[in-house]
């Protein structure tokens, strides 16, 4: 006769086939929750300045370098055909491109530099989606600043990987996207659009969404970079005129083209809003 067996059954919490199971589902969203909520009490941070924009836009270093290489290509060939002048135009739009990665470098570090000199260290700390292109320009930003920044990744077939200006202690990874847009809001005391696509308007009608309605009831300062690309993106006179939208919900951000000014305006609003209230 077979001896009754002494093992214990695995706990719960220990099973990995049940916590990645679909019945553990809730339990993955709420560590989502509960261990990022964990690290930025460990490490002070109050609140963010949020950088949303595309992971395709580069640094002008190397577009120039991509497109030097195509314009040489189409120079050294007699009859280039139209995949070779269209790569080449796709190169000359990339490289027009860039000057929002290095206007977000230059955003990001004159508000890290600004931060860094308040007498409570962890105020306004840059927060990005944590990938590459914008994303990168804005972790690079504080970086150089020697600053601390965070990163709030996602799991997707591509662009998923985590830019190396991020600080160690605050890369995070996320799988469900309405978790990680949770983090984004709930620090965030301003946000700098730049030039993006899908994802980056999600994420701005989301937040303007959520202010329209006094979900959000905190103040946040929105700033649109780049007026010449969003205003072809979108008209929001049209939608005013429309009925669509008040005309006051036009107050809820604002457009920049250039980099000290949106410092600038970001400084007084945060010192205004929250410093000098705090105080």
């Amino acid at each position: 006769m077979k001896k009754p067996s002494k093992a214990k059954p695995p706990k719960a919490y220990k099973d990995m086939e049940f916590l990645n199971s679909p019945d553990a589902r809730v339990i993955r969203m709420l560590s989502e929750f509960l261990e990022p909520q964990r690290r930025f009490r460990k490490k002070q941070i109050r609140d963010t300045v949020v950088f949303f924009g595309s992971a395709r836009i580069h640094s002008r270093a190397e577009t120039l370098k991509e497109y030097n290489q195509l314009k040489r290509k189409v120079e050294r060939t007699r009859h280039p055909d139209q995949v070779l002048l269209d790569a080449l135009r796709t190169a000359e739009v990339r490289l027009e491109m860039s000057k929002y990665y290095e206007d977000t470098v230059t955003i990001a570090r004159l508000l890290t530099r600004w931060t860094k000199s308040l007498p409570e260290m962890r105020r306004f700390v840059v927060c990005s989606g944590g990938g590459p292109g914008i994303m990168e320009a804005a972790n690079k930003g504080a970086f150089l600043e020697k600053g601390q920044s965070i990163g709030l990744n996602i799991s997707l077939p591509f662009e998923q990987f985590a830019n190396p200006y991020i600080s160690k202690d605050l890369t995070f990874e996320f799988h469900y996207f309405f978790m990680r847009k949770f983090w984004f809001a709930y620090l965030s005391k301003a946000l700098v659009i730049m030039p993006g696509g899908f994802g980056t308007l999600d994420e701005l009608m989301e937040i303007l969404t959520l202010l329209q309605t006094g979900k959000i009831k905190k103040k946040v300062a929105i700033i649109i970079y780049g007026s010449e690309y969003w205003r072809k993106v979108f008209d929001l006179d049209h939608m005013v005129q429309q009925g669509m939208i008040s005309k006051k919900d036009l107050k809820l951000f604002h457009f920049f083209d250039e980099p000290h000014a949106a410092f600038s305006f970001l400084r007084d609003f945060l010192t205004t809003t929250y410093l000098r209230h705090e105080a």
